[in-house]
């Protein structure tokens, strides 16, 4: 009582402090002095039971509320006080500088972060009026062909379909939820376990864009019997974390919304989100600088799965993927295009500011998805990353004791170029007959590398050489690409390459045979790595 008397008369010195030019701050706190936790209490059961499968403890301290006594001082002080985080045992305030400084000098204050709050994140409204499940006989082949090409007939022939996998969704709004039919298999099977609007402190999420809508239709939703994406056997949460014009508040909404999930017992979160050149600079995208890809991580160190959109910044200037994409332990998806198979120009790319691989894997970035009041072809990595998510779903049904990021691993061994890697498809599109086992053939070696005074060339066999170049189907598409890069010794890719197959000869270093390059200049590549892929066969050499 001594120590709050005191905090108290602090405050009253205080409180005289100027509100002009408030901005906002993360305010770390010291300790969690006096607070009790019940674990039982507070989680959901499956929340308990993902802990103890992952070996976590119950009673972590970031679980623990935060000291209602630091608060209530610190709402004393501030312009006003936003999201209150057990995780980060933090919270968001808006206060001038001098007041931010009458907070930083309290002894239970252990450091203040700036937040930033510079521009918009707008997301586009769907427009429609009643509900068209009409279908061209275009959207139809799509709409098979967006699952299709992960393998789902896999999944299916050995009944996958998410069942028992909990998959929270964070976006923009969910209109029309609760009468569109792509989701009347998952209400009729009351399977929407938990709803919050974190922007307006509501449960009802059938508001908003029609974004939320369109992803979570591309990781359960289903039509006519057609599943638009994978897990139409799953359990869902919904959470709204973005309004039009508050940028600060939705990296709280979505960190509140982290928090949610893992209480509510989430397995899998979905988030077709990203911040990037409105608020941070690329160099800020190395894995531990943003504060959402901090929550990311944490997330994933308490089990959950976390499913990232890599972004739609691939043809502009900021290029690169974004927070919280570039997080470590974040599954980041790249977008690839249905007719040419391989990266769309508006996916993101790798790597991220310290190197490492991003997007982890890919898949179709432009699909059929379910808006508020029909279904429509859009795109964006938004909506690969809901496909994925779906997939996952359905991959970790198929061995539920494995944890988060074991299940994060053999996600990308499951990509259709694996163990080649490049920073637009990272280890290309997963696989399902990698988890069902059920089609797995070892490769065929399809072509050669040879190495000849410094340079090299690469020679398809003669019984890999595509006879003719007028199949339309995606799957013989993708087949007819090598996939090229060369890497140093730090395993950095210097330059990657994917060359259409119409002859025997590909590749010659020497030669300048690049013909996806604009690098013109020879090859000598003393000491580096070459690594090439064509229909399912990988090859790595090191140059001598």
């Amino acid at each position: 009582m001594k120590r709050i008397n005191l905090l108290l008369s602090l405050v009253l010195l205080v409180l005289v402090c100027p509100l002009a030019e408030a901005q906002n701050y993360w305010v770390f706190l010291t300790d969690k002095e006096g607070v009790e936790f019940n674990p039982y209490e507070y989680f959901d059961q499956k929340a308990i039971e993902r802990r103890l499968q992952h070996g976590l403890p119950l009673n972590d301290i970031t679980d623990y509320p935060v000291n209602s006594n630091y608060i209530d001082i610190i709402q004393r002080i501030a312009d006003s006080t936003g999201y209150v985080s057990r995780w980060f045992n933090a919270v968001a305030v808006v206060a001038s500088r001098e007041c931010i400084a009458a907070i930083e000098a309290l002894p239970f204050v252990r450091r203040i972060e700036p937040s930033f709050t510079d521009g918009d994140f707008v997301l586009a409204e769907a427009k429609g009026s009643k509900y068209d499940t009409s279908l061209t006989p275009y959207k139809r082949e799509l709409i098979d062909a967006q699952t299709t090409i992960m393998g789902r007939a896999y999944f299916e022939e050995e009944g996958y379909d998410g069942k028992g996998i909990r998959i929270a969704i964070f976006d923009g709004g969910f209109p029309s939820w609760q009468h569109n039919p792509t989701f009347a298999h998952i209400r009729d099977d009351g399977r929407i376990i938990a709803t919050y609007d974190f922007t307006k402190g509501k449960e009802n999420v059938d508001r908003g864009v029609a974004h939320g809508t369109m992803v979570m239709s591309c990781i359960g939703g289903m039509i006519d019997g057609q599943p638009i994406g994978c897990a139409t056997g799953a359990e869902y949460m919904m959470a709204i974390t973005e309004i039009r014009r508050e940028p600060f508040k939705e990296e709280q909404n979505w960190l509140a919304a982290m928090e949610w999930a893992d209480k509510g017992g989430a397995d899998i979160i979905n988030s077709s989100l990203g911040y990037t050149a409105d608020r941070y600079f690329n160099y800020q995208m190395d894995g531990r600088h943003t504060f959402v890809t901090r929550a990311a991580n944490m997330a994933a160190a308490k089990g959950l799965l976390v499913v990232n959109a890599a972004g739609n910044e691939g043809f502009g200037v900021w290029h690169i993927v974004g927070a919280p994409a570039d997080a470590d332990s974040v599954l980041s998806i790249g977008g690839i295009h249905p007719k040419t198979g391989f990266h769309t120009s508006f996916s993101s790319y790798g790597p991220t500011a310290d190197k490492r691989l991003k997007p982890n894997v890919v898949a179709f970035g432009h699909v059929v998805a379910a808006g508020k009041k029909k279904l429509s072809v859009t795109q964006g990595t938004s909506f690969a990353s809901p496909l994925v998510a779906g997939f996952a779903a359905c991959a970790w049904q198929t061995n539920p004791n494995l944890t988060n990021m074991q299940l994060f691993k053999e996600i990308e061994k499951s990509g259709n170029l694996y163990p080649y890697f490049d920073y637009a498809h990272g280890y290309g599109v997963p696989q399902a007959d990698h988890f069902t086992k059920i089609g797995v053939n070892p490769p065929d070696t399809t072509f050669d590398i040879i190495i000849n005074d410094g340079h090299f060339s690469i020679v398809i066999r003669d019984q890999y050489v595509p006879e003719n170049d007028t199949s339309k189907q995606i799957n013989d598409l993708m087949n007819s690409y090598l996939y090229l890069h060369i890497r140093n010794r730090d395993e950095i890719i210097k330059t990657y390459h994917i060359i259409k197959v119409k002859e025997k000869d590909v590749f010659d270093s020497a030669l300048k045979k690049i013909r996806s390059s604009d690098d013109l200049s020879p090859l000598v590549l003393p000491k580096e790595k070459i690594c090439a892929h064509y229909r399912g066969y990988t090859l790595t050499i090191e140059m001598p």
